[in-house]
Formats: C-alpha cells, sequence, structure tokens
C-alpha cells in the first residue's frame, strides 16, 4: 500500500463536496473492490472519502410498488429482505459471508464490472439510480465496461426497483470468485418483459431485446429456443465467446422457468 487520506464525513452533502476540493479523491463504499485495486497499484488517489458514516445512504423501504434499497446497504441486508425475492436471491448468490456483510449496492453498481450482478437485477428490473444530483434509468445508466453515466464528483444514494408481477435471476459463476461467468434476470410486470445479461459482452451488462421480444409473445422458456444473443462475447480461460452465448440461453431459459 501507500499513503493516503481518509476522509469519514457523516453528511452526504460534505463527501460531495470533499470529492470537489480533491482533484484525485475517490469514494469509499465497502471497499470489496477499490481495497484490492490500491493493493495492486491500479489505482493511487491522495484521498479516500468513505461513506460508511453516512446512515442516510442505509436501508430498505417499499412504497406504492417500489422498493428503494439505501446505497449504503450491504449485500446481506438485501438479501434479508424479500419484498423481491428475485434481488433477495441475487444478493445472497454473491461472494462469500465476508464480502456479503462488507459490499454495498451502491459499490457494485458504480463500479460496474461486466460480471456482477447488481448491474442485471437494476437493467432486468427497470430500476432507477438515484444520486446525489439526479435520477437515472437503468437503460441510460450502463455505458459499458466499469463506465457509467456518474459525473466525477456524484455519489449514488440509492436504487428504487419496481416490483414486477414475476422475476428470477440465474447465473453461472466462476466458483473462486461467485462472480457471474453468464447471469440472467428475467422480470415480467404487466406486458412489459426485461431480459438482463451480465458476465458474457464485451460491452458489459445488456438487455436481450431478441429475448424480450420472444418472452413478449409466450412468456415460456420454450420461446428462446434457438435463439443467441448477438454482439461481441467475451472469450478468456474461463470460457469461448461461444460458450458464453450459448450459456445466455440456457440460463435465460432456466430464468423464465423460475419466474
Amino acid at each position: 500500500m501507500y499513503e493516503f487520506d481518509i476522509k469519514s464525513p457523516s453528511k452526504l452533502g460534505k463527501a460531495v463536496r470533499m470529492l470537489r476540493k480533491h482533484e484525485d479523491a475517490q469514494v469509499l463504499g465497502g471497499g470489496q473492490t477499490l481495497i484490492p485495486t490500491l493493493k495492486q497499484r491500479l489505482a493511487a488517489p491522495s484521498v479516500l472519502v468513505s461513506l460508511a458514516k453516512i446512515d442516510k445512504l442505509k436501508g430498505i423501504s417499499s412504497d406504492s410498488g417500489t422498493v428503494t434499497v439505501g446505497a449504503g446497504t450491504c449485500h446481506a441486508d438485501v438479501a434479508a429482505d424479500d419484498t423481491i425475492s428475485a434481488l433477495s436471491a441475487l444478493a445472497g448468490g454473491i461472494g462469500d459471508p465476508a464480502v456479503r456483510n462488507r459490499g454495498t449496492i451502491g459499490g457494485s453498481l458504480a463500479n460496474n464490472d461486466p460480471s456482477a450482478c447488481y448491474p442485471a437485477a437494476a437493467l432486468g428490473l427497470g430500476a432507477t439510480i438515484v444520486t446525489s444530483a439526479r435520477d437515472i434509468a437503468a437503460d441510460d445508466y450502463f455505458q459499458g465496461l466499469f463506465e457509467t453515466a456518474l459525473d466525477e464528483t456524484e455519489i449514488i444514494t440509492s436504487v428504487t426497483f419496481p416490483i414486477p408481477d414475476a422475476a428470477a435471476y440465474v447465473k453461472f459463476d466462476q466458483p473462486a470468485s461467485r462472480f457471474a461467468l453468464v447471469g440472467v434476470f428475467v422480470s415480467r410486470k404487466g406486458s412489459d418483459v426485461r431480459v438482463a445479461v451480465t458476465g458474457a459482452s464485451e460491452d458489459g451488462v445488456f438487455r436481450w431485446a431478441g429475448a424480450e421480444e420472444a418472452l413478449s409473445a409466450n412468456f415460456a422458456p420454450e420461446a428462446l429456443d434457438g435463439l443467441t444473443p448477438s454482439g461481441d462475447m467475451i472469450g478468456d480461460i474461463h470460457g469461448s465467446p461461444e460458450y458464453r452465448a450459448h450459456l445466455v440461453g440456457v440460463m435465460a431459459k432456466r430464468a423464465v422457468a423460475a419466474c
């Protein structure tokens, strides 16, 4: 490690002001990605702005057909709330108990790892990412590998998820990390069907339009027979692009069956 300062404000406004004051400052949520990154010297901010003492960012509430999760809420707490069972199950399958009790939903969405689970939930449910400056629809928020619509001094404060009529998340995980080799989130609310895929594409999380169209006509696993996602799939030591494309179809069918 190297020398840096940690600021721990108790108010959101003060945290934002600290980010504006220190040009290379970075936000520290649960630290499950940032701390390993610092250890490997892949990032070297002079100031970390910890959100741990901002109680306003923690907690889960439901109202008028939606569930709002504070950005500082850890995965274990999301897993314990079953208002949206698919979201609860997704959170319970992240990492191990140590990760689930430290990592936060806001940190995951801000980092936007291409194999993370929460981006699939946000996109698959049509969530709204609420920040210190504005509200951002999930369809506009994710912009590629590790890229989001967030400005440099913008902090995620909460995420609002519409409660679906039915939803399920199924992933084929990498056993060492439990990140998704491929993960598919399917939801249905009225006539609106959404299918979000993580872990597969070189462009990060994405909506599978072909599957949505097929399932809108017939919400059944067999509606996806013969369909494969378009675009560039990831190829690495864990699987070829063709393997991942095949897994997307398999996981999607399983998710529909689980709805």
